[in-house]
């Protein structure tokens, strides 16, 4: 059986390689322009080519490959960004990912990539008027893609003409491991190029991602919930209330002490999705001290573990130097959870080993 190849391009920390290697398929390459993130991946893959800027690259003379797989920046997007969609510098890139794939199909006769990729935020689905997401339509299909009655993006769908298969689909990492990870709504759209099974590779119903037990340090679950051993303990058993503070600090302005009590969180909140420019705090206690309790943030190991990442994924080099606190949280802000990319590798060693 031909041996199945991923391209990599906005590699950030390599979750899409990671995911790929689960499933039987090889990385080939990676493109990414941020050192902390290149030297990380390095460290795992050390067969894994980098080819560097995205801009610089030419689709039809790099390895082709079976999967490419691209996350183009989302600060145009985001709900927290400049919301200037994709005629923003940043996430303009995205039509960048777009001609390496057209020169790869064109200088391989249509063989390569047979499937492509693409990860977003959700707010890529309201930008602009919600003109964006049916441009981004347009890019893959070459087709026009009329923006729904309604008046608004589905949260999955699909496109099927004489262009690629195409289907799109909401979701929540929060939702697709065991325990139970953080929030981290995403799109992801899957092209398939050589056949109609993008919906087999996007809906079919998988077993849910099991996450690793810690390898190291902490590891007690929390008391009352069924989020896993995320939180560094020292073998105690914590409380964990994902803190909320728009809400407290909303309760504070008017007053409201019930409402200022309740914004410490419940036992089955989730914690908010990671962020490149900072985490969210949280109360924590223990079990056996429930006086002793305190408002922290996430260490980088528990913001790895949220993710569903192995323990230290982000903490060294490819020197075996550490990667600074700073760098590792925004590279985990700016990645994707591995169960969800798990899954669609999942879906995409099924249909192509078919």
């Amino acid at each position: 059986m031909e041996k199945i190849t991923l391209g990599s391009l906005f590699d950030g920390i390599g979750v899409f390689p990671l995911a790929a290697t689960l499933h039987g398929i090889t990385p080939l390459w990676a493109s990414e322009i941020e050192k902390a993130p290149i030297s990380i991946t390095r460290r795992h893959f050390p067969d894994m080519e980098h080819l560097g800027d995205i801009t610089k690259l030419d689709g039809g003379k790099i390895p082709a490959v079976h999967v490419l797989t691209f996350g183009s920046p989302c600060q145009n997007l985001s709900q927290i960004g400049n919301r200037t969609g994709l005629a923003g510098e940043k996430s303009s890139l995205f039509y960048q990912a777009i001609r390496i794939i057209k020169e790869m199909r064109d200088a391989t006769d249509g063989r390569f990539p047979v499937i492509a990729v693409w990860e977003n935020v959700m707010g890529s689905l309201s930008p602009s008027d919600r003109l964006d997401f049916a441009a981004v339509l347009r890019a893959f299909t070459d087709t026009d893609i009329p923006i729904p009655a309604s008046g608004g993006w589905a949260h999955a769908g699909m496109v099927r003409g004489r262009g690629p298969d195409l289907c799109w689909r909401l979701m929540d990492a929060q939702y697709w491991a065991s325990p139970r990870l953080a929030r981290r709504q995403r799109i992801f759209i899957v092209a398939d190029f050589g056949g109609r099974r993008a919906h087999e590779i996007l809906f079919k119903p998988r077993p849910m991602f099991q996450v690793s037990p810690p390898c190291g340090k902490g590891g007690m679950p929390a008391a009352e919930d069924h989020r896993g051993s995320v939180i560094e303990t020292g073998g105690r058993v914590p409380i964990v209330r994902p803190f909320q503070m728009f809400r407290m600090r909303g309760a504070a302005n008017d007053r409201y002490h019930v409402q200022f009590r309740d914004s410490f969180g419940f036992a089955d909140d989730p914690f908010p999705t990671l962020l490149a420019g900072g985490v969210a705090p949280f109360a924590f206690w223990y079990e056996d001290d429930p006086m002793g309790g305190c408002i922290r943030y996430p260490t980088e190991l528990e913001s790895e573990r949220l993710m569903g990442l192995p323990d230290d994924w982000t903490k060294y080099g490819v020197d075996g130097r550490e990667i600074s606190g700073v760098q590792r949280y925004r590279a985990l802000g700016n990645s994707i959870a591995l169960p969800c990319a798990g899954y669609i590798m999942a879906g995409i060693s099924e249909v192509l080993q078919e």
